[in-house]
């Protein structure tokens, strides 16, 4: 390039200065940030509110109660979790004058209308489970030699 001639950078393929690569596509132009789902109490991929939904259908529990059939769950996310369904209208948290202190979690009817949604979840998982299992064994096989 001749010295002192501009030459302005060229504008595709835009790549990514920091790791070389093709620049991540951009957000959709149609997304709407005030779509109702986002105001959704679970997400897809929340993993622990549908859980906690199961947990309660049958009456209401204390914390050990709820954390013992989701052993996975740490203490601290389930606190996290409780408060945000019953911010969320989800359960009720009931603390009796006791010693020692005794609190109960109960879905509320909002939160029980959750139970129809989880089942039709749950029978999907049920007939679609060796598909997906199946997509995803396939999709972490080493590929083949041709």
């Amino acid at each position: 390039m001749a010295r002192g001639r501009y030459r302005p950078p060229p504008r595709f393929p835009q790549r990514n200065r920091r790791y070389g690569g093709p620049m991540p596509p951009a957000p959709l132009p149609d997304f709407d940030p005030m779509c109702p789902s986002s105001a959704l109490p679970f997400q897809i991929g929340d993993k622990w509110t549908g859980m906690v939904v199961l947990c309660l259908e049958h009456g209401p529990r204390r914390f050990t109660e709820l954390q013992a059939p989701l052993r996975a769950v740490t203490a601290k996310v389930l606190t996290e979790t409780l408060r945000a369904m019953e911010r969320d209208g989800l359960l009720t948290r009931t603390s009796y004058p006791e010693n020692p202190p005794r609190v109960e979690y109960a879905l509320t009817p909002l939160g029980r209308s959750l139970l129809d949604l989880i089942a039709a979840a749950r029978t999907w998982s049920r007939e679609h489970l060796p598909a997906l299992l199946a997509a995803r064994a396939a999709a972490s096989a080493p590929p083949s030699a041709a």
